[in-house]
């Protein structure tokens, strides 16, 4: 039952970042040129939300859907791990024309020619758990 939630809720998530141009490689090509508003208002926007639920949940003690405890981990301090790795996620994201999200949203709109683009993603995060042991964390 729980898959059948996450894939409902997962639907409709790509359907409002669909229609929001949230995924258009077009206002990802505009924000990275810094034309258009648009994506930078959806990313801040969400970073809002989700920096006042972040702090609701810790702060509240809410449980899940399902009545489980929630527990959200703070995160090592470290500037240079963030810079690192913000920059090549930004140069992937430039130059694929589209984050992690959107190329599932893409792939399931038709635009077949993000396979690529999901195999080499695949393809990175598999490197990554061989050498995760041998990076400096």
């Amino acid at each position: 039952m729980k898959s059948v939630l996450y894939i409902m809720v997962g639907t409709f998530l790509g359907v409002i970042l669909y229609k929001s141009e949230a995924a258009s490689w077009f206002r990802i090509y505009e924000m990275f040129q810094f034309d258009s508003f648009h994506m930078y208002g959806i990313i801040g926007s969400a970073l809002a939300v989700g920096i006042v639920l972040v702090q609701w949940i810790k702060r509240s003690k809410v449980k899940s859907f399902f009545g489980e405890s929630i527990h959200i981990q703070d995160k090592e301090r470290s500037f240079t791990r963030y810079i690192v790795g913000g920059t090549l996620f930004g140069l992937g994201w430039a130059l694929a024309g589209a984050c992690p999200g959107p190329i599932y949203i893409l792939a399931g709109a038709g635009y077949w020619a993000i396979l690529i683009v999901l195999f080499g993603a695949v393809l990175g995060a598999f490197v990554y758990g061989i050498l995760r042991d041998k990076l400096p964390h």
